[in-house]
């Protein structure tokens, strides 16, 4: 057996690792699987890239921050496969919540109208809104900036974004030090449940199939331990598979709930495994299908063009220049040639391509695959934008400052 530690955080996206490990699917690979809990993302960080653990379930936006030296000690960091896409919500507190639209399902199902109603509330609320964020370079932070930027809001002037570990967020809204935080879930949930806040907005419904974790080494330790880094590959796969059934949903959540791993009741685990949001404590939940997905529709595969993407938001808001070599080096932290050979061997179908347009399918569309039928899911961005990979350019001159 080969001894395998990674690091991880409360949150429900963690799902395929703690399967992969409790399930058996890293036994049967040959990995003695040791999950190590840690608190905030800097941290996490801290003990991929200083050796302590040997990869690690990531925020993908710093995985690129990384590698790219934009946080901390730089390093070369590489995602083979992602974990999950979506599964996080944009929660504030009843009083700021109160200004925007009173129907719930129209408010969660039009973000644009509903990022002009947030621009609207600011002007009402008592303060300069505070807003709980996971980390700069996360998948949270940037989609929160695209939302609000479209209804002219500048995340840098008009709202304040504080940086909190997932699991402080709820107690930091009941103490009233934020009015509001976006996050994974379980956290949107457990503060909605306690009737702290109310749901304003959730991923899915902002980018369709947005990226959120990628589970990620070091490149060096990558590069020398190619086995290694298959077999594991293919255990967290299975895992993710095994996450998506519904008929798995039940048990998952009883296993997330451990004290060990989320730490919270079953039931508000569940929801975005089974994608029934309640936005308001008392008001009935809203089922959203793809709420969060583990592996349906290459959910796992390391597109190259969400790798630019990212790198599109970071120029986008200043916190890196725009550079060709800066722009390669964000592309190649994702590894789909690492994803193709670990999982040459299955049934798994993979994309024929390593990038496409991002933003571009409106319903779900079979595509070219090396093995198996594949269908893609719709990718839309909220505001109608696509995001072409090759013209990265084009694409920031599109939008105006807020």
């Amino acid at each position: 057996m080969t001894p395998v530690l990674i690091a991880f955080l409360q949150l429900t996206d963690a799902a395929p690792l703690i399967v992969a490990r409790e399930y058996g699917f890293a036994e049967a690979e040959g990995i003695d699987l040791t999950l190590v809990r840690t608190t905030s993302w800097a941290t996490l960080r801290d003990r991929l890239v200083y050796g302590q653990v040997q990869a690690a379930q990531m925020l993908a936006p710093l995985a690129i921050a990384v590698t790219l030296g934009l946080s901390q000690q730089p390093a070369a960091l590489a995602a083979p496969c992602k974990l999950n896409v979506n599964g996080n919500m944009v929660v504030m507190s009843g009083d700021f919540a109160a200004a925007l639209a009173p129907d719930l399902g129209q408010r969660l199902d039009d973000p644009l109208g509903t990022a002009h109603d947030f621009a609207a509330a600011i002007g009402l609320f008592r303060r300069k809104p505070v807003i709980g964020v996971v980390h700069r370079f996360s998948s949270h932070a940037l989609m929160l900036r695209y939302w609000l930027a479209s209804a002219g809001i500048d995340p840098d002037r008009d709202v304040v974004l504080r940086v909190l570990p997932p699991s402080l967020m709820v107690e930091a809204t009941r103490a009233g030090e934020i009015d509001g935080f976006i996050a994974g879930e379980p956290w949107g949930s457990v503060a909605v449940k306690g009737g702290l806040a109310e749901a304003v907005a959730i991923g899915e419904r902002i980018w369709r199939r947005g990226i959120e974790k990628v589970l990620t080494f070091r490149q060096d330790w990558l590069e020398e331990n190619g086995d290694t880094v298959d077999r594991l590959v293919r255990a967290v796969a299975a895992a993710a598979a095994w996450c998506d059934a519904p008929d798995n949903h039940a048990a998952l959540a009883a296993l997330l709930a451990r004290p060990d791993y989320v730490d919270q009741p079953s039931d508000v685990v569940e929801r975005a495994i089974a994608g029934t949001m309640m936005p308001r404590v008392g008001e009935a939940s809203l089922r959203f299908p793809d709420f969060m997905l583990f592996s349906r529709e290459a959910t796992g595969f390391p597109w190259r063009s969400q790798a630019l993407w990212i790198y599109s938001q970071l120029v986008r808001w200043g916190m890196i220049e725009r550079t060709d070599a800066g722009e390669a080096a964000a592309g190649r932290v994702f590894r789909p040639d690492v994803y193709r050979r670990a999982l040459a061997g299955s049934d798994t179908p993979m994309p024929g391509a390593s990038m496409k347009v991002e933003g571009a399918l409106g319903a779900p569309l079979p595509v070219g695959s090396s093995r198996g039928a594949l269908t893609l899911g719709p990718d839309r961005f909220f505001d109608g934008r696509v995001f072409d990979p090759d013209r990265i350019e084009d694409y920031l001159a599109g939008f105006s400052t807020p």
